[in-house]
Order: C-alpha cells, then structure tokens, then sequence
C-alpha cells in the first residue's frame, strides 16, 4: 500500500476558501473599500511583512515592506489617517516571531503567494497605485518559494490562515 500524502494546496484549501470569502476580502476585491479602511487593511500587511523579512526570505524580489510603505504614505499624502494595529495582527506577529527561518517558510507561501497570485486581481480594484502587489520579475520570486515548498506545511499555513481570517473579520468590525 503507498502512503499518498495530500497537497499543500488540497491540504489547504477549505482555510483558503474561507480567507478568500471573508466580507472584508470580497469588499477589496470589488474595488468597495473606502482608502481609509485600505490604509487599515494596509498597515496590517506591513506589520506582518516586517515580522517576516526581519527572519527572512528566500529572494529579494520577494520584499514587500518599502512597496507596502509606499501605498500606506500614497494614502496619507491623500489626508488619510493611519489606525492601529489590530490585536488579531499583533497575535500573528508574535506567533511570526517565534519561528527561524526555516519555520518561517510557510507563512512566506501564504502571504507572498497571496499577493502574487490572487493580489494581481485585486489591484486594479484598490484605492492606490496598488504597488504592494508589484514584484521585480514575479516569475523568479514565485520560483524561489515553490523550490522550496512541501506538502509538510500544510498545518502551519492553516494556522496562518486562521490568523488571516481574524484580521479580516477584525478589519470589517473595526469602524474607521
């Protein structure tokens, strides 16, 4: 009898799915975001970023702080106002901080492939120039991650996922 271990992707998918019909999440999609409540939604990806490329990353076209920044002062140029940092983001910073780089890899698919993949859809529909999604050869930076990748995170990028779906549901209960 073989041992068929299932993919990331299948092993992943429910948590996806539900990530990705958040309210939240199908509000940015539709371009129904307000750019204060995506200057909110944008100072929480750069939190999460910032905790992840101060462990590593495995390509330098993956960075996304400067790009995130970018988009965050694009807004506040506008006269929109910053907002704190959610507990549901703080959580997963310090869930992030915990891990070495090698732990690190998972939340590096999750986050990075987000924007990379579906983030492409997304920013036509965003209140910015959207340069968060923009990455320096995207085919090499999504190499990098897939090199990498394995079946094994599967539990690991779930609780990324659940750590996302709090932020998204944080983010549409946060009036702003």
């Amino acid at each position: 009898m073989q041992n068929h271990q299932i993919s990331l992707k299948d092993a992943t998918s429910v948590k996806h799915k539900l990530a990705e019909t958040m309210p939240f999440n199908v509000r940015m999609f539709r371009g129904q975001l307000s750019k204060t409540e995506y200057l909110h939604y944008l100072q929480q990806q750069l939190a999460i970023f910032e905790t992840i490329e101060n462990i590593g990353i495995p390509h330098e076209n993956l960075k996304r702080v400067a790009n995130v920044q970018h988009d965050i002062n694009e807004l506040m140029q506008e006269g929109h106002s910053p907002s704190d940092i959610l507990n549901s983001t703080v959580e997963y910073q310090n869930h992030l901080k915990n891990k070495n780089y090698d732990e690190i890899l998972p939340h590096i698919y999750l986050n990075y492939l987000a924007l990379a993949y579906g983030g492409q859809m997304i920013k036509k529909n965003v209140p910015s120039t959207g340069k968060m999604y923009d990455f320096d050869n995207l085919r090499d930076a999504v190499a990098t991650i897939r090199a990498v990748q394995k079946d094994e995170w599967a539990d690991e990028v779930n609780v990324g996922f659940d750590f996302l779906i709090r932020i998204f549901k944080e983010l549409d209960q946060t009036k702003i």
